[in-house]
């Protein structure tokens, strides 16, 4: 008896070995599909990036001689140099954070108090009022582009950044009202009447439960309507002439050289300037919202 148990003692120790590699090389077969499809994914996104950070170092000869697709033979830094000087990208930033920051602010301001006030105040008129701001989103904005041109002509304020910070504000106003009215929506109606019955009046029970209730959907919105201003080019290409008061989509069609050649080099490195800062507030954004949607879950 002794004798078989050494004998078949090895032979089970190699049984489950190979059913052990067996199991694993399964597993690895049944997630490999998967796991492909992740890295295709990756590439898709990661690659237009690197692509636009490799083209912005190219020389412009490098642009004219070589593929598309192929790495820069020279780190040409300087492109950013002139991107940033005779680009005047720098001063293009800042225009446009000037009108996309106040932008964003009042219509977030604005549009949460107009959906409060059409979802948790009760008043007659309201649904009508409701549907009047949904005929405002199906608009065009190309359609009112020339009758806006003509009023701010007539007022004076062409060439300025008012009509751009007017004009984003009425633009957006419509569907931040219905999307913020859409996230009152799923606020228990039984917190106001609460706060009503402690002698909260209406900007009490808006900043102090309305508000922070809705913090996620004001994220997103933010998020939605930063990127629909910061990369306007139409509405700011239609009210500003002037180069010193260019937005950043604007000013990126101003690389130009002599006989009206494009400066390729700059105008791939001021581009991702442009893109860095958008990524940034986007991470941003994202991280607070994802950090807002699991405190709510927590809360219950």
């Amino acid at each position: 008896m002794a004798g078989v148990v050494q004998v078949s003692q090895p032979t089970t120790v190699r049984r489950t070995a190979g059913t052990s590699r067996s199991l694993a090389v399964r597993k690895f077969a049944r997630g490999l599909p998967t796991k492909l499809l992740i890295l295709l994914l990756l590439v898709i996104e990661v690659y237009p990036l690197f692509w636009l950070v490799s083209t912005s170092l190219k020389s412009t000869q490098e642009f004219l001689n070589t593929p598309f697709w192929s790495l820069p033979q020279s780190l040409e830094f300087q492109n950013y140099a002139d991107a940033w000087t005779l680009g005047r990208i720098g001063v293009s930033l800042q225009n446009s954070l000037m009108v996309t920051v106040p932008s964003v602010f009042f219509i977030l301001i604005l549009g949460a108090m107009a959906g409060f006030a059409l979802e948790v105040m009760i008043w007659k008129g309201r649904n009508g009022v409701l549907l009047a701001i949904l005929c405002g989103i199906m608009v065009p904005v190309q359609m009112i582009l020339l009758p806006l041109f003509t009023i701010y002509f007539k007022v004076g304020l062409t060439n300025t950044l008012w009509p751009l910070l007017l004009t984003y504000i009425g633009h957006g106003l419509p569907l931040t009202t219905f999307l913020m009215a859409a996230y009152f929506r799923a606020v228990p109606r039984e917190l106001f009447e609460s706060s009503t019955l402690d002698g909260a009046g209406i900007l009490r029970s808006f900043f102090s439960i309305g508000l922070p209730m809705v913090r996620n959907g004001l994220l997103t919105v933010a998020l939605l309507m930063f990127f629909s201003t910061y990369n306007d080019l139409l509405i700011a290409l239609t009210f500003i002439t002037s180069r010193d008061k260019s937005t950043v989509q604007v000013g990126l069609l101003n690389f130009q050289g002599e006989y009206g050649s494009v400066l390729y080099g700059p105008l791939f490195a001021g581009i991702c300037m442009t893109v860095l800062g958008t990524l940034v507030v986007y991470l941003f954004l994202s991280r607070q919202i994802m950090q807002g949607l699991a405190g709510g879950a927590l809360k219950g």
